[in-house]
C-alpha cells in the first residue's frame, strides 16, 4: 500500500490486527498483519487487508483495477510509476474506442488498466 501511495499520492491509513479491537482474540502470529488499509486520493479509494488464517492468495482469486484518468499526462505518469518492475501487456496507446489506454501487472502481480477518454 505504501508503494501505491508513492505512485498515486493521497492519504494512507493502516490498522494492524494488533491495533484493532479484535487484538486480544487473535493469535500472536497475526498481530502485525494488516486488518484494514485504505488509500484515498481524489476519486480513488483502494482498500486492502492481509489474508489471515488458512486462506492464501492465489492467482485467479485476485482482481484487476481500472483507473479512469483525467488527462494524458496523468495516465502517462501513473503508468510509468505503477508499471516499473512489472509486466506490460498493452503499452500506452490510442484504442479503437477513442481513448488512450494501457494495461499491465505491477511488480506485485496486481493487474491494472488505465484509461483516458480524449
Amino acid at each position: 500500500m505504501k508503494f501505491y501511495q508513492s505512485c498515486l499520492g493521497g492519504e494512507l491509513r493502516i490498522m494492524t490486527v494488533g491495533e484493532s479491537p479484535m487484538a486480544a482474540s487473535m493469535p500472536k502470529e497475526f498481530q502485525a498483519s494488516v486488518m484494514h488499509a485504505s488509500l484515498e486520493t481524489g476519486k480513488i479509494r483502494i482498500m486492502a487487508s492481509d489474508t489471515l488464517g488458512k486462506s492464501r492468495l492465489q492467482r485467479g482469486n485476485d482482481v484487476s483495477l481500472m483507473l479512469l484518468c483525467e488527462s494524458e499526462a496523468e495516465l502517462r505518469d501513473i503508468f510509468a510509476k505503477l508499471s516499473a518492475g512489472g509486466t506490460v501487456t498493452t503499452p500506452v496507446r490510442k484504442e479503437f474506442w477513442g481513448a488512450l489506454y494501457a494495461d499491465f501487472a505491477d511488480r506485485f502481480g496486481v493487474k491494472w488498466m488505465l484509461n483516458f477518454e480524449k
